[in-house]
């Protein structure tokens, strides 16, 4: 439900792009698109869909009576569940002609799956008209190589020494510029690329509004460190391979890269939770909200929790966080930062 508020909060940025896009290229008769990183739940398909709705809109704003074939790429990791955004694939092309504003003329959509990492080229050169990402940026090609131990923290803290808060900030520099290196090559001349990642408005990478979930993660593996449920030699080489950036940090890199012009560069906030009902009474929403957002991280952290601490774990560390979440947002109105970033591909 996260996921979908953000696409629904950047789709206004998303129809900006396209339209210019649209119009630069003399209305095209072919699109290629790619979704980077696009995991494998109920939303992979939903970008698609707002994708091939938003350019429809456009053609018919522009009074343009032939509508053009699009080709959306899906890409993640090989280890992401392709097969099951497969099976999905014809419901999605019958909801979407059910949705679309004139049926008879809509834009022919044909879907593929690219694994691999977008820290790498992935598709022919100057290919690709168009490229969508959201919350996955963020995410880091590895764990940041540090020179001294994080010790007690699995994140950037406030504890944290300042050569690990640099390793983290190096680490984001180097791939967020392999990132927009690869895909210069692979976009065409006016080129558009609309990317959403977690983010914060502090220039301190170690600031509360972007590092405070994991350390609520960091508490639950420390208590379970104290109660010898687990090895603090195991806590102290485990490190969380993320990092959020500034705007500020989003515009260096892409300035420096120099392959492409920033048209817009934005900020937003999403709840903790952005899936609560308005029917419920403050007691039974806490309770929802640190169900939600637990549920969330444990999506997400599980797999990097799994493959350290091992299988016997992975439940007492998870009911642990939950209880830490829930207890913090019934105490605090806590938030998510997003960056969002569009840009053109320079001629």
């Amino acid at each position: 439900m996260r996921q979908r508020k953000v696409i629904s909060m950047t789709k206004p940025i998303i129809d900006d792009a396209l339209t210019n896009l649209y119009s630069a290229l003399n209305f095209p008769k072919t699109l290629i698109m790619a979704d980077l990183g696009c995991s494998s739940g109920p939303n992979t398909l939903l970008v698609a869909s707002e994708l091939v709705k938003s350019v429809d809109k456009i053609r018919q704003k522009f009074g343009n009576d032939e509508s053009p074939e699009i080709q959306i790429y899906l890409n993640d990791l090989p280890q992401n569940d392709f097969n099951t955004i497969f099976l999905s694939v014809s419901k999605f092309r019958k909801n979407l002609s059910n949705q679309m504003v004139s049926n008879n003329s809509s834009s022919p959509c044909y879907i593929s799956g690219v694994p691999g990492s977008f820290y790498t080229r992935l598709f022919l050169r100057k290919s690709i008209h168009f490229v969508y990402s959201s919350y996955s940026l963020m995410w880091l090609s590895q764990v940041p190589e540090m020179i001294d131990i994080n010790k007690g923290n699995i994140y950037m803290s406030t504890t944290s020494p300042p050569s690990v808060i640099k390793a983290y900030r190096e680490q984001f520099q180097k791939d967020f510029s392999t990132f927009l290196k690869c895909r210069a090559d692979e976009m065409v001349s006016e080129g558009r690329m609309v990317l959403t990642m977690l983010g914060r408005q502090s220039d301190d990478p170690s600031s509360k509004e972007c590092c405070y979930i994991w350390d609520l993660l960091a508490t639950s593996l420390k208590d379970m460190v104290a109660e010898g449920l687990i090895e603090e030699e195991k806590l102290d080489s485990f490190n969380i391979p993320q990092y959020t950036p500034s705007p500020k940090e989003v515009r260096n890199e892409v300035e420096k890269e120099g392959s492409f012009v920033i048209d817009r560069l934005e900020v937003s906030e999403v709840n903790w939770d952005a899936s609560t009902g308005n029917n419920l009474n403050l007691s039974e929403e806490e309770d929802v909200q640190g169900y939600n957002m637990a549920k969330c991280m444990r999506a997400v952290a599980e797999p990097l929790v799994l493959s350290h601490f091992g299988e016997s774990a992975i439940d007492e560390v998870f009911k642990r966080y939950a209880e830490n979440i829930k207890s913090s947002m019934s105490r605090e109105k806590t938030k998510l930062i997003n960056v969002t970033v569009s840009v053109t591909r320079k001629g």
